[in-house]
């Protein structure tokens, strides 16, 4: 009996110190290090990436969550989208349907010479409105 518990103890005893060893190092030390690097280098980013309007966090750049297209978190859509949405808000806010249009257009991402297809940001697009026109209405492009 004694000799069994010494053979197993030889034989598996390594290996279960390298499981310890490596579910501590790769589950919480390269973690922690990675989380720390992150935020003395990349503080922003690592913190979601948030877009402050009037001193409040108002989204992040990266996701904006919605009820419809796609997924419903990623932060665009498409210009079509957006040209469909301008009836509704000229009418929501008051703002000319050409001005709505003009603001889209200045906000159109994702094209590389003829490679990609246009897209806007809608937190972006949400901040220009604001900016440009004084309107309070948030969340008017969704």
């Amino acid at each position: 009996m004694l000799n069994i518990k010494r053979e197993l103890r030889e034989n598996y005893g390594p290996a279960v110190r390298l499981a310890v060893i490596s579910l501590v190092i790769c589950g919480l030390v390269f973690p922690l290090v990675i989380t720390g690097l992150a935020q003395v280098l990349f503080p922003s980013q690592a913190n979601g990436s948030l877009v402050q309007f009037h001193g409040r966090n108002i989204g992040s750049s990266l996701f904006h969550p919605r009820n419809d297209s796609a997924s419903g978190v990623d932060p665009d859509i498409t210009v079509q989208d957006a040209y469909s949405q301008i009836p509704r808000i000229a009418s929501a806010t008051g703002i000319s349907a050409d001005k709505l249009q003009q603001i889209v257009d200045q906000n159109q991402e994702g094209m590389f010479w003829i490679f990609g297809t246009p897209y806007v940001n809608v937190l972006e697009l949400n901040l220009a409105l604001i900016s440009q026109t004084g309107s309070s209405a948030y969340k008017n492009f969704q």
